[in-house]
């Protein structure tokens, strides 16, 4: 899959080294007035860019802001099965914004893929996904297997009897970013996994229960319950840690404002 990353602005150009770092192959498009040491194309109108893209790449990722962004997608812009997916984030990778083809191009997913490289916030609006409101912190040994993992979080969600349609996100510990296991349960199951950062997860305010054990493995007393807990919004724990062999779940649920 063909990724691309786009740029108007010094402060965007500084985040290449680290969408290389973790997604490996992307090209990377920085406006010609920016003077950067970044290998990358060069472009002097990002409208005129954006028309050469769109059907090139299956992935699209702006740090600029999303009006611009808008303007270079309005003549390119086909139907949501044929679309690339679009994500805007701001140059300071604080918002990752599913901005086109969130669903059906994999925009949703790509959104939380990137918020993870930057420890940011991803904002995704389509409804199917707004409407779900648990989020499941997971924890493991390392190693543990992907149908470990499966087992435990559909009988944990079995406890509380909870369909999987609900889920939102599951949630980990950054500590846990390429533990395959866990890569695998998650595209099994066709849900995003957050990883939030260690500093995160250690400045829960939430009463959450702590382990010595977690605490000498990855450096902090927890990880199922913080992570279910920082991963949404307005939450509360529905299901305590849980141990299932080498995996523990924690699933905390979201409360909607209407």
């Amino acid at each position: 899959m063909k990724t691309a990353f786009i740029t108007l602005s010094q402060e965007g150009a500084a985040l290449i080294p680290r969408l290389r770092h973790e997604f490996g192959e992307i090209d990377c498009f920085v406006h010609e007035s920016v003077a950067t040491a970044a290998e990358c194309g060069r472009f002097a109108r990002v409208v005129e860019l954006t028309g050469e893209l769109f059907s090139q790449y299956r992935e699209l990722i702006y740090a600029a802001p999303c009006g611009v962004v808008v303007r270079s997608l309005a003549n390119c812009v086909d139907n949501k099965l044929n679309d690339p997916a679009v994500v805007v984030m701001d140059v300071r990778a604080r918002w990752t914004v599913s901005l086109l083809s969130g669903h059906e191009g994999g925009a949703n997913n790509l959104a939380v893929r990137v918020a993870n490289v930057f420890d940011a916030e991803p904002v995704i609006t389509t409804t199917t996904e707004a409407v779900k409101d648990l989020i499941v912190g997971i924890g493991c040994r390392r190693g543990a297997g992907c149908g470990q993992i499966v087992e435990a979080i559909q009988s944990a969600l079995g406890l509380t009897r909870m369909p999987l349609d609900r889920v939102r996100l599951l949630a980990s510990a950054e500590v846990k970013h390429d533990e395959q296991g866990l890569l695998r349960a998650a595209e099994q199951l066709k849900i995003p996994i957050r990883f939030l950062s260690m500093a995160q997860i250690a400045s829960c305010q939430q009463a959450v229960s702590q382990s010595e054990f977690v605490r000498k493995s990855v450096g902090v007393p927890a990880v199922a319950e913080p992570a279910a807990l920082l991963a949404g919004r307005r939450t509360t724990l529905l299901l305590q840690k849980t141990v299932f062999n080498q995996v523990t779940v924690a699933i905390a649920q979201e409360s909607f404002t209407l």
